[in-house]
């Protein structure tokens, strides 16, 4: 298989690390070649968060060259756009719609843009948006919003179902793997609708 890489990013607390093992565990069921890496940045504050997965016949660096990435998967629309260079021209990028509002906000020493879904429709030709916290909350746990922004990306990757099913059952703890995968096949349900719109 060629080589695949995929950023993913989003602030402290929105689960980026899960959404790349999950992600990981899936290439190697599929019995690829796995290297991850993860930035924290002062996740513990709300932070920035980004994490690099890579997987194919042979990986030789978990590292994503700028501009050479496959997909991107944004847990918050301006964590996408401070990754947006990092995506190859035409690929797919999957955001979540949500923002969370950093210190420096509302602290009032900088603004959060206005006009930030224009910016990603600009910087994101193949653009599937969803608000995957609001979507989370309908299913009764907010913290599945990580999950649903798997099974959309999910869309850009070549594995079965059955594969991402199984990679969320060796990911998550047994008593949350049955609404995981709830949330994976909503995302990926979501984002095969906006690619057939699209």
């Amino acid at each position: 298989m060629d080589l695949k890489s995929i950023v993913l990013c989003g602030v402290g607390g929105q689960g980026i690390l899960l959404a790349a093992k999950i992600i990981g565990k899936a290439a190697e069921l599929a019995g690829l070649d796995v290297m991850a890496n993860e930035t924290h940045g002062m996740a513990q504050r709300g932070g920035s968060v980004r994490a690099f997965v890579r997987f194919g016949s042979h990986v030789g660096s978990p590292l994503v060259r700028e501009g050479t990435a496959d997909a991107i998967g944004a847990l918050e629309p301006v964590e996408a756009l401070r990754w947006a260079h990092y995506l190859a021209p035409g690929a797919m990028a999957v955001v979540n719609t949500r923002a969370v509002v950093p210190v420096t906000v509302s602290s009032g020493k900088a603004t959060y843009p206005a006009d930030v879904a224009e910016r990603l429709q600009r910087a994101f030709p193949r653009l599937v948006a969803c608000d995957c916290d609001a979507e989370a909350e309908r299913m009764g746990n907010a913290k599945l919003s990580n999950t649903i922004l798997v099974g959309m990306l999910s869309r850009a990757l070549d594995f079965e179902t059955g594969v991402w099913h199984a990679a969320i059952e060796k990911s998550v703890k047994p008593q949350f793997v049955e609404a995981n995968r709830g949330a994976f096949d909503f995302g990926r349900a979501r984002a095969g609708g906006a690619q057939a719109a699209g």
